[in-house]
C-alpha cells in the first residue's frame, strides 16, 4: 500500500533552503529534473496535534496508485480527488476524517536511495 512519504518545503528562499539541507544536513538527494533536488530524509514521525483548521503539506506515496486507492477505498476510506497524470506522477486524494484532503501519488521522478 502506502510506500513513503513526500513531504515538501514551500520557501520564497528555496537554494539557501536546499543549501541547508544539503551542506548543513548533508542529506543526499538526487535531480527530480530542473535542478530540483529530492533529499533522502530520515526515517520519520508523524504526529497529529489539535487546531482550529484542518492543514498539511504532506503526500503519500506509494508504488502502484490504482492499487493503493483500491486497497483504502476497502477499508472505507473516500476518495475525494480522482487519479490525475502531473507529469511528475500519478495524483489522486484521499479524505481524512476531519474532512480535509491527503494526496496520494505513484512518483514518476528519481527518488533518493534510502539507508
Amino acid at each position: 500500500m502506502v510506500s513513503g512519504l513526500h513531504a515538501i518545503i514551500f520557501s520564497p528562499e528555496a537554494e539557501q533552503v536546499r543549501a541547508f539541507f544539503r551542506e548543513v544536513l548533508e542529506w543526499d538527494s538526487v535531480d527530480a529534473g530542473g535542478g530540483r533536488p529530492i533529499f533522502a530524509a530520515p526515517p520519520a514521525e508523524l504526529a497529529v496535534h489539535p487546531a482550529d483548521t484542518s492543514s498539511h503539506g504532506l503526500y503519500l506515496m506509494c508504488d502502484d496508485l490504482e492499487a493503493t486507492l483500491a486497497e483504502l477505498r476497502a477499508k472505507g476510506v473516500e476518495l475525494s480527488t480522482g487519479v490525475t497524470d502531473q507529469g511528475w506522477g500519478l495524483l489522486a486524494a484521499i479524505r481524512l476524517p476531519d474532512g480535509s484532503e491527503l494526496p496520494v501519488y505513484q512518483p514518476r521522478h528519481p527518488s533518493p536511495p534510502h539507508s
